[in-house]
């Protein structure tokens, strides 16, 4: 990693254990809405961004709320998870000390919306690691396609050989390495059934983050 000079960080799975709360409200929500979840449902929320959710509701499960009225529906059930609860992972703070502590610049970019992130990084004491989050709501994008990676580094002033993507899911790392970036792999739990091809695009894999430091 000597030639690495930034790093950009997702969130859920990544820094913070958040992924099973993501996991439990899209099926608390549809059920509250008298809707039966669909066995595939947490692997298609997966790959979308916060703000795609509800047109995800609307169009697969026929709800006829508008998106705003969904979003709040779903705001309720997270903000209290992410205000009071979320942890961050294993091993995060002390990589992220690192990290400065070699002069590197670090960003987020994020499927999940700021409302809700900015909080919890806040909370948890990870906030003022980075120069700046970027979310996909924001971007109006989602992490199917490179564009925050590159709009991220472009922030960060480095070049995308440069700059280290650090992602738990294998779409996301699958489009980071698709634009050219170097990518760590961290495991989590909801991407258990996915480890074998993470492995295989990461540049770097590790069960934690602190095993990172081999590499430092």
């Amino acid at each position: 990693m000597t030639n690495i000079k930034g790093v950009i960080f997702d969130v859920d799975g990544t820094l913070l254990d958040s992924m099973p709360i993501w996991e439990n409200m899209a099926s608390d929500y549809l059920i509250e809405q008298g809707v039966t979840p669909r066995p595939d449902l947490c692997e298609d929320l997966f790959a979308l961004g916060g703000h795609e959710i509800p047109k995800y509701f609307q169009v697969e499960y026929g709800l006829r709320q508008s998106a705003e009225t969904i979003q709040r529906g779903m705001y309720k059930l997270l903000e209290d998870f992410y205000f009071h609860k979320a942890l961050p992972k294993h091993g995060v703070v002390a990589v992220l000390e690192a990290f400065r502590t070699h002069g590197m610049k670090m960003c987020v970019a994020t499927a999940t919306d700021r409302h809700l992130i900015e909080p919890a990084l806040m909370r948890c004491g990870l906030l003022n690691f980075f120069d700046r989050i970027f979310t996909c709501g924001e971007e109006v994008t989602s992490k199917s396609c490179p564009d925050i990676y590159i709009r991220a580094a472009a922030f960060l002033g480095t070049g995308i050989s440069e700059t280290l993507v650090v992602e738990d899911a294998l779409y996301a790392i699958r489009s980071a390495k698709n634009a050219g970036f170097s990518v760590v792999g961290v495991y989590d739990l909801s991407a258990r059934d996915k480890q074998n091809e993470i492995k295989e695009l990461s540049d770097y894999y590790f069960m934690k983050m602190d095993e990172i430091f081999a590499y430092l």
